[in-house]
């Protein structure tokens, strides 16, 4: 890996030098790296993270992360990142990244031209002619913006249609446009059990050859959606682009040609460092394929696009910060073109503000932020090379999976593609239901008041990682939780508050009466409901809290929860139907309770 002029990244950044030492300031201010782990290490044995007999060095298992994959994400980079590393996938492109919105033309498509956007991502149903075109793109500068089609009913009408109306109006399109055929992606996405790649290919590639733009897209976005991890998308990107490649050969196109005639298409997520390591690692495996099919030097063409799933229903302006994050993470990734999806789009058809807020993003980040000003941000930073590495190695794995199952299709059609994306679904699921991965205002914070905005058109029909809290935000329940809270206010707060919100995620409403004299307050406040929750300290829970159950149940409460863990020094287990605490299974849990207040209805 070259440094600049001889400077070490450590001197120049001030992190860890080669002796070992943290001068973050100056040289009065250095620690060393025992006593760093020693400051960390007191604090997580104080949460109970780390155990009196473990070393101070377990601190850095104990921060690290891990992503679907198995890809470790320390909490701090460290020169020891780089050992063993041959860093590649760097950034090509210089400048601004492409503003590419998505729609079907028209009226919204024109105004999102002339207020920022640079090109666009043309979806296009059922058959396509140049009349089609014409109308979709009437009013737009193509010889200025780079239209990418998208026609999954009609690809090869699509590509000849393109050529037939560019010869009509006699314009040299803009650099960068595009067919946009995936024929392998459209399989997927419409479960077809088989499709003719190579006719499609052949087809389109001649069509693309005689209008000068590009002809394919490799969509990673298809596995995404369907939630397959990081590594499985690039791997599912890597393998399609081996088939394009092969098919093209196969109509008689050169690799050097063919490879040119290619774009990629990946999401990006609010997992800022992974997703800027996903589109390094993408290009050095697309580097090192083309490589091995006799292309010395090739650069990968990206689009990224902010996650489908990871997009909210409910509090849906949270989708604004979310895909501020993914763009950056885009942007600072490389991508030659970034789409940002309207913070509405899970609701309905996007309105006008919608889409400007969208554009907007990629303005900020670009000239205000100044984000594109530097080809490859963060190049040399130690946590980002160490992710590109695993990455790209678990991705190449997967490529070797799909190739053994005889590429995409075949892996697709044996169950081998499905089953890997299955398993890291209901890993993601199991994180999302214990919270480990929060999900703000569905899993924490909702906001069972809240007015959603009012979009035209049913909801996006992807399963988003929040989708089991929103099915129960979608049938509320009939009757609320009477909450007991037990003892003052700052007593009882925390496992209140704790509560209120996890119920509130399962859409289940609160009604909360609280006492500081005994058990008596409590249940002279209490209005029959069927299912209570008591919310106190421990001290509380010790005192007063089994007579309290007993007289809860005698004034009619058919099922009791507990904030908190049952047991010794609380109320113990046996007293209460239920308990909800940090790490609980907050979907199954809230599934229990909606049934209980079901059943008392």
């Amino acid at each position: 890996m070259a440094l600049p002029r001889g400077r070490s990244y450590p001197a120049a950044m001030g992190l860890p030098a080669a002796d070992g030492s943290l001068a973050l300031t100056s040289e009065a201010d250095r620690y060393d790296r025992a006593a760093g782990e020693k400051a960390a290490a007191a604090v997580l044995r104080k949460t109970g993270r780390l155990g009196t007999d473990d070393p101070d060095d377990a601190v850095w298992e104990r921060l690290t992360r891990h992503t679907l994959d198995g890809v470790g994400v320390p909490p701090l980079g460290t020169p020891a990142d780089l050992e063993g590393l041959s860093t590649a996938g760097r950034p090509t492109r210089q400048g601004p990244w492409d503003v590419r919105v998505a729609g079907r033309g028209g009226a919204a498509l024109l105004d999102e031209l002339e207020n920022g956007a640079t090109s666009v991502w043309l979806r296009l149903d059922g058959p396509v002619t140049p009349e089609v075109l014409a109308a979709a793109l009437d009013g737009v500068l193509v010889d200025l913006a780079p239209v990418v089609l998208d026609a999954p009913d009609d690809p090869v009408g699509a590509a000849r249609s393109l050529t037939e109306w560019l010869q009509t109006i006699g314009t040299t399109p803009a650099p960068g446009s595009g067919v946009g055929a995936d024929p392998v992606g459209s399989a997927l996405r419409t479960g077809q059990a088989a499709v003719d790649v190579d006719t499609v290919v052949a087809d389109v590639a001649a069509a693309a050859g005689s209008a000068g733009v590009l002809a394919l897209v490799v969509d990673g976005t298809v596995v995404h959606d369907l939630g397959a991890s990081d590594a499985q998308e690039l791997g599912y990107s890597l393998a399609t682009g081996a088939a394009y490649l092969r098919a093209l050969g196969r109509a008689g196109v050169d690799v050097e040609r063919a490879v040119g005639l290619v774009e990629f298409r990946y999401a990006v997520t609010d997992e800022q460092l992974v997703s800027i390591a996903k589109l390094r690692a993408a290009r050095r495996c697309w580097a090192r394929l083309v490589e091995l099919c006799g292309v010395a030097e090739a650069q990968q063409r990206q689009h990224a696009v902010t996650s489908r799933p990871m997009m909210s229903r409910y509090d849906p302006y949270v989708n604004l910060l979310r895909t501020t994050v993914a763009a950056f993470a885009a942007g600072v990734g490389g991508a030659d073109a970034v789409t940002v999806r309207p913070f509405d789009s899970p609701l309905g058809e996007p309105d006008a503000f919608g889409r400007r807020m969208a554009r907007n993003i990629s303005s900020l980040l670009v000239a205000e932020s100044h984000v594109a000003a530097v080809a490859d941000p963060a190049g040399g930073a130690y946590a980002v090379e160490r992710l590109t590495d695993e990455l790209a190695a678990a991705a190449w794995a997967e490529l070797q999976r799909l190739e053994a199952s005889g590429g995409v299709l075949g892996a697709w059609a044996d169950g081998s593609l499905q089953a890997r994306v299955d398993e890291v679904v209901a890993a993601r699921d199991r994180d999302v239901a214990t919270r480990r991965r929060p999900l703000t205002g569905v899993s924490e914070f909702p906001n069972l008041a809240e007015t959603l905005p009012e979009r035209a058109g049913g909801p996006d029909p992807v399963r988003r990682y929040g989708a089991a809290y929103e099915a129960m935000r979608d049938a509320p329940a009939s009757s609320p939780v009477f909450l007991a809270t037990m003892g003052s206010v700052a007593a009882h707060s925390p496992r209140a508050l704790f509560a209120t919100n996890l119920f509130a995620a399962g859409g289940v409403g609160v009604e909360v009466a609280g006492a500081t004299g005994g058990a008596d307050d409590v249940v002279a406040a209490y209005a029959g409901q069927p299912v209570v929750c008591l919310a106190g300290p421990d001290a509380a829970y010790a005192e007063w809290g089994p007579p309290l159950v007993a007289a809860l149940r005698g004034a009619g409460a058919t099922r009791v929860i507990l904030a908190g863990k049952p047991g010794e020094g609380s109320v113990p287990a046996e007293l209460v139907d239920d308990s909800c605490a940090v790490g609980v299974d907050a979907v199954a849990f809230l599934t229990r309770t909606r049934e209980a207040l079901e059943v008392a209805r």
